[in-house]
């Protein structure tokens, strides 16, 4: 009789796979939206586990204050205005309506006042393409367009980081403790090298799963594996005329 698989264990909530908590300093969200500018001064620059870009924490006065992803090309104790009518500058906070086209943006709202949920990772940014009738058109990082409400929030600029990805992992030990920070699986297996009882692509002797592998969302844990919910599986072929 095999043991459960991993699948079937990590949705269960054990806590070794849940991802650490330890060291967290904020969500990185815009403040209330106000009618007047609000201007503050970037106060700190740190690092949260688990988070690609640094954190900028900018406060407009005594205990007052968000947490933000850091904007390349930012510092310590840069003036930061938050509103509609904030000058056009690296680092401030504006609706996409305010936003001329062909700007670079990023941390752009997807609603106005849910603080923040496109464009985020470490180098990312979107371009604003065109604005009509309370909508403003997007480019996306994935090179997808959106149309946004044109009231949504979004920071000019690019998030700092960018260059993270382009250093490798020189040891198991360096990729362990980035994936333990995010919660992700870390060592995986391929299912077809494993026994027929350990996964269902296992057992046979060439390495192939010998079914399907696409499976439905609602698949139950242990047969959930494979390619979920896949629209297509494989290399798109070409038509001919």
């Amino acid at each position: 009789m095999g043991k459960k698989l991993r699948v079937q264990r990590r949705g269960r909530g054990g806590h070794q796979f849940k991802a650490a908590k330890m060291n967290k300093i904020a969500p990185a969200k815009y403040p209330k939206k106000t009618d007047e500018v609000q201007q503050g001064y970037i106060k700190d620059l740190t690092h949260e586990p688990g988070r690609g870009a640094p954190l900028a924490y900018i406060e407009f006065g005594q205990g007052q204050g968000f947490y933000t992803t850091a904007i390349e090309g930012t510092a310590l104790n840069q003036e930061i205005h938050v509103g509609a009518e904030a000058p056009l500058k690296i680092g401030n906070v504006l609706p996409l309506g305010s936003i001329p086209e062909g700007t670079m943006v990023c941390n752009i709202e997807l609603r106005p006042g849910d603080g923040g949920k496109m464009a985020r990772s470490s180098g990312a940014f979107a371009t604003i393409i065109a604005h009509a009738a309370g909508k403003t058109t997007v480019r996306l990082p994935s090179k997808r367009t959106v149309r946004i409400n044109s009231n949504s929030r979004a920071t000019l600029g690019i998030i700092s980081g960018g260059g993270r990805r382009e250093k490798p992992f020189m040891t198991a030990g360096q990729k362990h403790h980035k994936k333990r920070a995010k919660g992700h699986k870390y060592p995986t297996a391929h299912g077809v090298k494993m026994p027929a009882a350990m996964h269902p692509h296992g057992g046979g002797r060439h390495r192939r799963p010998g079914k399907s592998t696409t499976v439905s969302r609602h698949a139950p844990p242990g047969a959930k594996v494979g390619l979920i919910a896949a629209r297509n599986s494989g290399k798109r072929q070409r038509r001919r005329n």
